[in-house]
């Protein structure tokens, strides 16, 4: 089999069927199978989808598992060569997949791709393609001049923004809303590391992966539509879990760093969390 794809969904219901007509579009030319995997929901999915969809495999867990642990559980049973990891608040091109297959059969040093992602209006999703945290991308960030200076391979490293959005290129970060890997490589790395409960796992597969020689390619190219935390609510316990989870992946790969680059990283995380709660009520 060629490819799976695999989908986390949590109460989101009417996305999720969306996302899956699309997906069934983009694979009428490729051979493979689709994979849910609920995470307890009560947006009434059971008694709606898989009648819907009886071609889909679907997991139904007891209880939220988070997002890395879920996406292991469905690459336990796909067959795919390939193994996408995708949102389910995202909308397939027709030739989306095929076109990210053929990319990896011409660069064998592809370990991973992600997709030029656009919200419902167009506009291009920054996080499509980014740089890994450091103390000098999270400075340039927090203090607003990355926005500043949207081009500059310095400042602007977060997002890599020196890095046109239309063309093809190596980047440190793919973003986990639509992450497609080869499965040796998956399998190699021992997939997502289940500490992260919900965000910062792409980021450190990202890594982990490049640290094995395999490069990270974001296909300006290719583009899907993701709308951006239509899955998600933002909330004080959103705020909560994704600051724990870059704290989590400063302690995991930056622990050997000085005390001094370290205490930097986590004072800015928690400067950002802070401002991120305060703006709750404006938002």
């Amino acid at each position: 089999m060629q490819l799976s794809v695999i989908i986390v969904s949590y109460n989101s219901l009417r996305l999720l069927e969306n996302c899956l007509f699309s997906i069934q579009k983009a694979m009428q030319t490729i051979d493979g199978d689709i994979i849910i995997v609920d995470n307890n929901s009560k947006d009434g999915i059971k008694d709606h989808l898989p009648s819907k969809f009886p071609r889909v495999k679907f997991i139904f867990n007891n209880e939220n598992l988070g997002f890395a642990k879920a996406c292991n559980q469905g690459s336990k049973i796909s067959s795919g060569d390939y193994i996408l990891f995708l949102n389910p608040d995202t909308v397939l091109s027709e030739t989306c997949l095929s076109d990210c297959i053929s990319f990896f059969k011409t660069h064998a040093d592809a370990g991973a791709v992600g997709v030029r992602m656009l919200d419902e209006k167009g506009k291009f999703l920054k996080e499509s393609k980014r740089g890994l945290p450091s103390p000098a991308a999270s400075f340039y960030k927090l203090f607003g001049f990355t926005a500043i200076f949207p081009g500059s391979k310095t400042i602007a490293k977060y997002y890599q923004g020196h890095l046109p959005e239309n063309e093809n290129n190596p980047v440190d970060v793919l973003s986990g809303a639509f992450m497609l890997i080869k499965r040796a490589l998956f399998e190699k790395v021992n997939g997502f590391d289940e500490s992260f409960f919900m965000y910062g796992e792409d980021i450190d597969l990202s890594l982990r992966i490049s640290q094995l020689g395999y490069k990270n390619y974001y296909l300006g190219k290719v583009s899907i539509t993701h709308l951006k935390g239509g899955s998600t609510t933002y909330n004080k316990k959103y705020i909560k879990d994704f600051y724990g989870a870059m704290n989590l992946f400063v302690k995991k790969h930056y622990n050997e760093r000085s005390t001094l680059y370290r205490l930097f990283l986590h004072t800015g995380i928690g400067i950002r969390k802070m401002l991120a709660i305060l703006a709750l009520p404006f938002r």
